[in-house]
């Protein structure tokens, strides 16, 4: 099943690798420190800008979308060892517009946007040059559930008005952020899965109002950052809305299955660039008279994670090939899979690195702290671990049946 990458791929991935080392992994330091002297945190370093050009001088651009009139033509399983190496970094998908929630956006803006929408908002974020917003979590109610959600979208004439609180709004704080997809109920009388619908949002739209930066574990993740967002009687044009009334759910689980597979190939990557950092520490440090690398214990820790990722790309892998097969929907136990799957893998590597590393690893020199943040945030991003993990129960039971029959 799992075959050779094509020749333009391999291209690709060791163009990209090179790019990683040339480039980004330097820039990280770069970025850390103008933030850290910046007097408004919410700018953007110019590096970030300098390195994007670069990325797509090189034909290093848009890799996540299959179809060639948007990206490179690549299929899931091909894009999956690209995407997994730009995972090693928490700035390096930006550097290839490859970035959530904007690869998630521009899914949408492909697949239910009109001809106007796509022109005034997917091409120029297929082009970088602004950025966007996926705002669905509430802080009121449990937003695993879709059904739940209370954001208010009432038409009103040639407009709709949009009342609600929504939070974890990505790219919010961005000052390149200029357009959100908001997902609010149209018709409460409607089936549960048909009250939801999807609007956009331009940012600077009165009553718009970013209440506050949430941070995770301590870290605000700026320049993009995370906000909780405010819409106050927000009015936007009827044409504004995705698809239609009440195909917010709809949209929302075409959007979500290829997210949760692209957080879960970079989510591998963050594992392999924790082993690498456990392996070079280990090989530095000494204690009780020998190198760490020589201590059976850490040697053991070594095996066990190269052991735990190889099987975490596997089940990556397999997913990818059946979301090309099948479509999102005939791998949605895959799917599930790998969202519970690769979080763990990538939280044991994490930990194990920073056991390693001792005092350092839990400081802002190295990144595995804000890695182990990251990949501890995955296993509730898209749907927490025992939803996922409900799913798949109840996938393999239904199979298990129909087997019997």
């Amino acid at each position: 099943m799992f075959t050779e990458l094509p020749s333009r791929v391999e291209k690709m991935r060791e163009e990209i690798l090179e790019f990683m080392d040339e480039h980004v992994y330097p820039a990280e330091k770069v970025v850390e420190d103008y933030l850290d002297s910046a007097e408004n945190r919410w700018t953007i370093p110019p590096i970030m800008e300098e390195l994007k050009e670069k990325a797509k001088s090189k034909g290093l651009w848009n890799l996540f979308y299959a179809d060639e009139k948007y990206g490179k033509g690549l299929t899931n399983y091909e894009y999956a060892h690209l995407c997994e190496i730009m995972g090693r970094s928490l700035i390096a998908p930006q550097m290839f517009n490859c970035n959530a929630p904007d690869t998630g956006n521009m899914e949408v803006l492909i697949k239910y946007g009109n001809e106007d929408q796509q022109e005034k908002w997917l091409k120029p974020l297929l082009e970088g040059e602004i950025r966007s917003v996926f705002s669905m979590t509430e802080p009121t109610v449990a937003s695993s559930d879709a059904t739940n959600i209370q954001t208010e979208i009432v038409r009103d004439g040639d407009e709709y008005v949009i009342n609600g609180k929504k939070w974890w709004s990505s790219n919010a704080l961005d000052p390149r952020c200029e357009i959100a997809i908001v997902m609010g109920k149209t018709d409460l009388s409607a089936d549960p899965h048909k009250q939801q619908s999807m609007i956009l949002v331009p940012m600077d739209t009165p009553g718009v109002d970013i209440k506050r930066p949430l941070k995770v574990f301590g870290y605000d993740h700026a320049p993009e950052g995370h906000a909780e967002i405010h819409y106050n009687n927000v009015r936007v044009p009827i044409s504004n809305l995705l698809l239609g009334e009440g195909r917010g759910f709809e949209i929302a689980q075409g959007r979500l299955g290829p997210g949760r597979i692209h957080h879960a190939m970079r989510g591998i990557g963050q594992a392999e660039r924790a082993l690498d950092l456990l392996i070079d520490r280990a090989e530095e440090k000494e204690a009780f008279g020998s190198k760490l690398i020589d201590k059976d214990v850490i040697r053991a820790q070594i095996a066990e994670t190269r052991l735990e990722i190889e099987q975490a790309r596997l089940l990556t892998l397999n997913a990818a090939h059946k979301i090309d097969q099948y479509g999102a929907k005939g791998a949605r136990k895959e799917i599930a899979m790998i969202k519970v799957a690769v979080p763990r893998t990538a939280l044991n590597a994490l930990d194990r690195a920073i056991e390693v590393h001792g005092g350092a690893g839990v400081s802002q020199d190295t990144p595995l702290a804000e890695h182990f943040a990251h990949a501890r945030t995955l296993r509730i991003v898209d749907g927490p671990d025992q939803v996922h993990i409900r799913d798949i129960a109840k996938l393999e039971i239904r199979e298990r049946r129909q087997q019997r029959k």
